[in-house]
């Protein structure tokens, strides 16, 4: 059964050969969104006034340690005055620490703090037991069909992505 609200669009008479499928997948995409991937981080995220783009960059943050402010930049494709004003932010609630880069004076380096990596480990943890509990629900056979439709998916994207 699916229980995911369709937009629904009008288009015209002449549509794209895979105008159909782009647009329920950007659906389901949407509906996975604001179920597995938000609400079970939300509240938590809440208690700590964490925006969304804030956990990115503190997830990002603590995947490349060291990384510079134009690295986040290009990774979430946007302007360095957005990245810094999320740097400022998690650098107020004590996640993350800039410091000189000592290869280019005119840039920082970002690390995560203690309390920043116990964070993105909680939420992390959070992400897995909430996946794992969907993933319970769901028959063997349907859970390893959606692992190879996500791979292809995004081996597709990274391919269109690439050109």
């Amino acid at each position: 059964m699916h229980h995911y609200a369709v937009t629904p669009r009008r288009n015209g008479a002449r549509r794209g050969q895979w105008t159909a499928q782009a647009e329920q997948l950007l659906d389901l995409l949407n509906a996975l969104g604001s179920t597995i991937f938000r609400q079970f981080l939300w509240q938590r995220a809440a208690e700590l006034d964490l925006t969304y783009a804030q956990g990115q960059v503190l997830f990002h943050v603590a995947a490349h340690p060291g990384c510079r402010m134009g690295d986040v930049g290009k990774a979430f494709a946007v302007t360095l005055p957005a990245v810094t004003h999320l740097v400022d932010r998690l650098e107020q609630k004590g996640f993350v620490t800039r410091a000189d880069d000592p290869v280019d004076r005119r840039a920082y380096v970002l690390e995560v703090t203690r309390a920043g990596a116990a964070l993105v480990d909680e939420l992390n943890a959070m992400r897995l037991r909430s996946l794992e509990a969907v993933l319970a629900r769901m028959s063997a056979g349907d859970r390893t069909r959606v692992v190879r439709g996500l791979e292809a998916l995004v081996d597709a994207s990274m391919e269109v992505a690439e050109r």
